[in-house]
Order: C-alpha cells, then structure tokens, then sequence
C-alpha cells in the first residue's frame, strides 16, 4: 500500500512540473528563437529523464536498506532536473536578445546532461556494488553466529559447576571471534562445529568427562580458527 502511494505521489509530482514547466514556456511571451527552443527541449528532457532515473534508483527495492541505497541515484536526478530547469528558464528570458547564439546554451546543456548520466552510472554501480558486500557479509558471519548460538545454548543444558565454567569460557571465546568467515577457515569452522555438536550430545547423555574434553578440543580448534583470521587480514 505505501508503496502505491509513493508512486502515484512520484507520477503526480512528474505531471505537476510537466504542466508547470508547459504552461511558462507558452503562456509566457518568450520569443520563440533558437535559444528558446534550446531551453524549452533540454528542461523536457530533464523532466522525463526522471522517470529512468527513479525506475534505476528504486529497482527491487523492497526494503528500507535497498531504498537508502537507491537515494544518491535519486538526488541526482533532482539536481539535474532544479539546474537545468533554472539553466532553461534562464535561456527562455533570453530568448529575445538575437545576438545571442544558441549553441553555447545547447553545449552547456550537453554537458550537464552527460554528467548527470555518469554521475547516475557510477551511482548505480557503487550501490550494486554494496548491496553485494552487504550479502557477502551476511553470508560470512552466518556459519560463526550459530556456531556462537550454540554454545550459549550448551552453557544452559550443563548443571555440573565445573563443566559449566569450561563451556561459558569456551562460549565467550565464541562471541569474541572474528565473526567474518572465509575459505581458509572453513575447516577449522566445520571441525568446531562437529566438535560442539559432540558435546551437546555429551550434555545429554550425562557424560561429563567427555563433554570436559570435548569443551578442550574446541577451545584449542577455535585458538586455531582464531589464528587463521588473524593471518588472513
């Protein structure tokens, strides 16, 4: 629903400036020269250029991350269309001077075009470029955050005191560990994993000399683990 209201506010707000802008270039009695009609196209494309912008800047946006990302595009889409619709009006009220070519207000508005073009390019790049860290990270840190969940959830299932001290040291060493994954850690991640899974099983059966020296091995696989990241940096 917000987002069908957004659009027809965004196609609303397109029509209002296409109108507006129609209404001064002809209502008003510009002198219809060479350099009206250079200012007169330029600000009609600023203004339909909007809508490309906005389908660029807000493509798959379905959440509020993927739109904060898309803002930049969009704004520069705005400051395209406020300077060249000034630029245009400017050329419009100059219209009547002859002397004046239109060339010069036409390479000027070239150029500002064209950079409102790279400027949304590069925009669009570095935002698929983050959104595509951002996925990369999540991804990452998604084997050490269960990992992590684990061993919280083993310090719970222990009554014996001592073993209940070896697992919250083992499972704090766990949430203070370099979070992001990566190729050289996954089998020391895979080993932990076996290894906390053994013990939970350990836990269950009652068997507190095991679960001890399954709770050493993972502290010292996790040392490893820790190691690696380290290296990898």
């Amino acid at each position: 629903m917000k987002s069908n209201k957004q659009k027809t506010y965004s196609i609303a707000a397109f029509c209002i400036a296409l109108a507006v802008f129609n209404l001064i270039a002809f209502l008003v009695p510009f002198d219809h020269t060479g350099v009206f009609w250079a200012g007169y196209v330029f600000g009609m494309i600023a203004i339909l250029a909007q809508i490309p912008v906005l389908l660029i800047a807000f493509r798959g946006a379905d959440s509020a991350r993927s739109k904060f990302y898309g803002l930049p595009i969009a704004r520069i889409g705005l400051i395209y269309l406020v300077v060249q619709l000034v630029l245009s009006l400017a050329a419009m009220c100059l219209a009547w001077v002859s002397a004046i070519p239109a060339w010069p207000f036409i390479l000027v508005f070239l150029l500002l075009l064209a950079a409102a073009a790279l400027g949304t390019i590069a925009a669009d790049v570095t935002r698929d470029e983050i959104t595509r860290q951002d996925t990369k990270l999540k991804k990452d840190v998604k084997k050490l955050r269960e990992l992590q969940s684990l061993g919280r959830s083993l310090v719970t299932q222990c009554e014996d005191p001592a073993l209940s001290a070896e697992l919250k040291k083992l499972s704090e060493s766990l949430q203070y560990s370099d979070p992001v994954s990566s190729a050289a850690t996954v089998e020391t991640e895979t080993e932990l994993a076996n290894l906390l899974d053994e013990l939970q099983k350990a836990l269950l059966d009652g068997d507190t000399a095991s679960a001890s020296g399954l709770c050493k091995r993972a502290g010292t696989v996790l040392a490893e683990r820790n190691r690696i990241c380290k290296l990898s940096k």
